[in-house]
């Protein structure tokens, strides 16, 4: 195998949290036990310059590969437009990023899903100034609810709403793009984590919160190991697959008739489902990268 050079590039404005940085060495770490020079930029280092005979981003020709681990489309965008191997790919990156573009990819393709009503369009500093349309969203979902803005991570910007006047606060609070979605109660608390690397599953685990319905971590769940049954191992492939991602998250609720499709996050963190399993996910992406990219 020939020597490999690649960058890893992440968000500037997130390098100061802890779990981006360990990201970040992980993966390094990882590419240099295999004698693969992997080199850390941000994405203000990397900033697209438009002139009159191009874009211009000063990179050399020699780099063999990037790995994006941010959600800055447009620099992703730019830098396939120069030639460049991403993983994952800029397309792929902005559907995870918008959860309306994931139930719009996956719907009809044989992925079980909450039933799901996209907001309609409203803009910064207006709102959602008439909130009428929340009663034709209760009819088509019941109640409670689940109410997610399109854009967020880490379960943040998810809430439930209990009824009308709980989901007209929630909406006239906000002017972000939104989605609502089916409550399914059989998953309260409780999902599956499924790390895919390369159309393979590679880890999992069981996140469990006794007092939230949010799953995540950061809002206080737990975490243990977990093997995923057939059928949410074909779900979480197949998600991967339909987006066309190298890598992924793909998050997985207990429905009551069998697995239901939550999220996929494009540059999910791996450092959680080390602890838990003991799997260190950044050696199969640098395996994968070197699958892909070395000969």
């Amino acid at each position: 195998m020939r020597n490999l050079n690649g960058w890893i590039i992440s968000n500037r404005f997130l390098n100061s949290k802890e779990k981006f940085l360990q990201l970040n060495r992980r993966l390094i770490l990882a590419a240099q036990n295999r004698g693969i020079q992997l080199t850390h930029y941000s994405n203000d280092q990397l900033m697209v310059q438009f002139e009159n005979d191009g874009l211009k981003l000063g990179i050399s020709k020699k780099l063999d590969f990037v790995i994006f681990m941010d959600k800055d489309v447009q620099l992703a965008k730019a830098l396939e437009q120069e030639g460049f191997r991403l993983f994952n790919s800029a397309k792929a990156i902005e559907i995870c990023d918008d959860k309306a573009l994931t139930a719009m990819a996956v719907s009809g393709k044989g992925i079980k899903l909450p039933r799901t009503v996209l907001a309609p369009k409203t803009f910064e500093g207006i709102g959602y100034s008439n909130l009428e349309f929340l009663e034709s969203v209760i009819i088509k979902l019941g109640l409670p609810l689940v109410v997610k803005e399109c854009f967020g991570s880490f379960g943040q910007q998810v809430y439930l709403a209990n009824d009308l006047e709980g989901l007209q606060q929630i909406v006239s609070n906000t002017s972000k793009p939104l989605l609502f979605q089916e409550y399914i109660s059989s998953s309260y608390g409780r999902d599956i984590r499924i790390q895919v690397v390369g159309g393979k599953v590679v880890a999992s685990m069981l996140r469990v919160n006794k007092n939230d319905f949010r799953a995540n971590i950061t809002n206080g769940a737990t975490m243990e190991s977990y093997h995923p049954s057939v059928e949410e191992c074909e779900m979480a492939l197949k998600v991967c697959e339909i987006i066309g991602v190298d890598f992924a998250g793909v998050d997985i609720l207990f429905g009551k008739e069998g697995p239901v499709f939550c999220e996929i996050n494009s540059n999910a963190h791996i450092e959680n489902i080390f602890t838990c399993t003991g799997i260190d996910v950044a050696e199969s992406i640098i395996d994968y990268v070197i699958k892909e990219v070395g000969e």
